[in-house]
């Protein structure tokens, strides 16, 4: 439940601009964001920061971690699975920061790519939609059960740096590229098997490479964070693009082959990886200029 009264129906914060969700306010979160979904993997990537300078856990689950890495300010969020978690941590991070943003999400993923085994990274070049179709469940007219949505681009750039510092990280055998798959639920629209539920996905991994050759991993929120990237133009959508998004996955199911992640392989690959896709944001972003003011901030006597 909320602790503290919100100002508007529309755009909920509290009396000090704390946000309702992920419940953070001006100066607690930095331009450069790694986001991931497990608050485990925020804390095991907060260990390769210089210092923690703050940690916000919120009532509705989102885990928010800023300190200094390489002497500037980074962020760690975790905001759980799905769509909707991600569309909360982007819209309510964009109210109180100011600035250009550089997301990287950081996540698992089920790989449906030849080649790409448990513990492997899958870089996005581009996320697309896969949604249940709830109107075919109840009405013989329609023809599919899910729809797929058109690819979004990722960033480049950051992309590119993503890339580069992964392939230093953990080397080019364990990196693939290719475009991600974001399913709105983890069984019936990622298409995997079941005797309790009739979800009609018999086929759908099929016709996702026909539809999608690049397919390389299904997931559940790249898609949302890529879109959120393209529409950060403002109300009418006339603006700059204000945020820039990439994501880089790792194998944990590996729908081929039919094997799961060990953990000891999750908590390794996490740590190389962890540092990889920090030293990208820095480099992406490597000054202050433009960027969230410093005073009042969390980091400001760190700078």
């Amino acid at each position: 439940m909320p602790e503290e009264q919100m100002s508007s129906a529309n755009r909920p914060t509290s009396l000090d601009g704390r946000t309702y969700h992920v419940e953070t306010k001006r100066g607690e979160v930095s331009n450069r964001i790694i986001t991931v979904g497990d608050p485990q993997r925020a804390h095991a990537i907060s260990q390769h920061l210089d210092m923690i300078l703050m940690t916000k856990q919120s009532h509705r689950g989102f885990l928010t971690i800023t300190g200094m890495y390489k002497h500037l300010p980074v962020s760690i969020v975790a905001i759980g699975m799905g769509s909707p978690m991600m569309d909360f941590f982007v819209r309510e991070t964009r109210m109180v920061v100011d600035g250009p943003l550089a997301i990287i999400r950081f996540g698992s993923c089920g790989s449906i790519i030849n080649g790409a085994q448990t513990g492997d990274i899958i870089i996005g070049d581009g996320a697309f939609g896969i949604t249940r179709n709830y109107a075919y469940f109840g009405d013989a007219s329609e023809k599919d059960a899910y729809v797929l949505w058109p690819n979004v681009d990722a960033d480049a750039v950051l992309t590119e740096g993503v890339v580069s510092e992964m392939v230093k990280g953990v080397g080019a055998q364990r990196v693939f590229r290719g475009l991600i798959g974001n399913a709105d639920s983890f069984y019936g629209s990622q298409g995997r098997p079941g005797a309790d539920f009739y979800d009609a996905n018999e086929g759908l991994l099929d016709r996702v490479h026909k539809e999608f050759p690049q397919a390389a991993a299904l997931e559940m929120e790249s898609h949302m964070l890529f879109h959120l990237a393209r529409v950060s133009t403002g109300r009418t959508g006339d603006e700059p693009q204000s945020v820039r998004a990439a994501c880089a996955l790792m194998v944990f199911a590996d729908r081929e082959g039919n094997s799961f992640i060990s953990p000891e392989t999750s908590r390794q690959m996490t740590k190389v990886a962890s540092l990889a896709l920090l030293d990208a944001l820095v480099k992406d972003m490597p000054t202050q200029a433009g960027l969230h003011p410093v005073e009042g901030s969390v980091w400001q006597n760190n700078l």
